[in-house]
């Protein structure tokens, strides 16, 4: 189960960077993505989400 959430929060914290990256236009390409800021938000709320999951997953794991 921590493995899954450890595998769970990597995968958040990178699509989340990469949504920030297209979101502020860092990332180039033929994205609808690309410069929306919008999009900037929605990863930044994926990373933090990520982060936290690892954190939680971690925590269990010293309790456990």
């Amino acid at each position: 189960m921590q493995r899954s959430a450890y595998i769970a929060a990597g995968l958040l914290i990178v699509i989340g960077a990469i949504f920030v990256g297209q979101g502020l236009g860092i990332l180039r390409g033929s994205s609808f993505m690309v410069g929306d800021p919008r999009w900037a938000v929605i990863g930044a709320v994926f990373v933090v989400l990520g982060a936290l999951l690892g954190w939680r997953a971690r925590g269990q794991r010293r309790a456990g």
